[in-house]
């Protein structure tokens, strides 16, 4: 083998350059994101976090609550 390491050395430089022009990337031209305009990708986020938010509180809240209830349960067996 008379190139020794410099096909992979080629191969790691190529990735880092292809890894570093994803960087680049806007966020309209991502993969999630095609055909958004920024309100829409605005509003979708929103919506999301929303959901989020929903579902945290009713974790909380059932959490809070199925803790006394469980551990009361646990007890009695």
């Amino acid at each position: 083998m008379t190139r020794g390491n410099q096909r992979e050395l080629a191969r790691q430089k190529n990735q880092k350059k292809l890894s570093e022009s994803q960087k680049k990337k806007s966020a309209d031209s991502k993969d999630g994101n095609k055909g958004m305009s920024l309100e829409e990708r605005k509003f979708r986020d929103a919506e999301l976090m929303r959901e989020k938010q929903k579902l945290a509180a009713e974790k909380q809240k059932s959490g809070s609550a199925g803790e006394t209830s469980a551990g009361e349960t646990s007890k009695s067996k």
